[in-house]
């Protein structure tokens, strides 16, 4: 234990000092509980939120959040638009021809998310041969490609999916039973599942592990310091403790 923490002392004296620079962090506010708007109080919060302050308040930078869509996120990003943005981005090869990543802060697996009274199918196999049953996504997301290649036939085009602009949008219409399923790694799943105060579950085995990762313009020299605070965050379990924080301990009322 003393070697640990020592080395985690060491990690936290040596890291960068960015003198008070302005970085400005894109998010979407619209994947609990990484990032999203508190129903009560109408502010911005989250794992994500509380990991960036640490880490702006390790390396001395001042934070600016603002917010953009999905679908925007990534290319403006790319553009320079923003220093960094985060919303549970799974790192892959695609997006690193447009973005640099940081290394992961997480690691998930994506499940099926489903109404509580849910009981014609248990898991992947169950829902594809559901044959009218609907899976709801978000386009151009890890959960949409899950479920075109893990849960269905490997057309993007198959008319069971139907696309949603955020990810709220796609659980909202779970609720009302427009859809059937929704795809979610079992972080922000297990925050709807609170949320719903019975109404949802989470069924089946995982479909795969991602990484999430913060991403930067091309060549950014921010990605450097962001990796060495990651680093210290996870020795001197910080990161164990926004896990604990947001993930066991907090209910969402909403």
């Amino acid at each position: 234990m003393l070697v640990a923490l020592a080395s985690a002392a060491a990690a936290a004296q040596t890291l960068p000092d960015l003198k008070g620079r302005k970085v400005v962090v894109v998010t979407e506010n619209a994947y609990p509980p990484l990032q999203f708007v508190e129903p009560k109080t109408g502010k911005p919060v989250g794992w994500e939120y509380d990991a960036m302050n640490e880490i702006a308040k390790r390396l001395n930078f001042a934070v600016e959040y603002q917010n953009t869509s999905w679908d925007a996120m990534i290319q403006a990003v790319s553009d320079n638009q923003y220093n960094i943005g985060m919303t549970g981005i799974t790192i892959n090869d695609e997006r690193k021809a447009k973005v640099d990543f940081s290394d992961p802060y997480m690691r998930s697996e994506q499940f099926m998310l489903v109404r509580a009274d849910e009981s014609r199918f248990s898991d992947a196999k169950g829902f594809a041969a559901l044959k009218d049953g609907l899976v709801g996504a978000q386009p151009g997301t890890t959960p949409f490609y899950t479920a075109v290649y893990s849960v269905l036939d490997g057309n993007e085009q198959n008319p069971r999916i139907k696309l949603f602009e955020t990810f709220g949008a796609t659980v909202q219409a779970l609720k009302t039973g427009d859809v059937d399923t929704v795809l979610t790694d079992g972080t922000a799943g297990m925050g709807y599942v609170e949320a719903s105060n019975g109404g949802l579950k989470l069924v089946g085995g995982p479909l795969g592990s991602e990484d999430f990762g913060f991403i930067f313009p091309k060549g950014s020299d921010l990605v450097q310091p962001v990796n060495a605070a990651i680093a210290a965050l996870k020795a001197d379990g910080t990161l164990d403790a926004l896990n604990k924080k947001w993930f066991l301990d907090y209910k969402m009322g909403q």
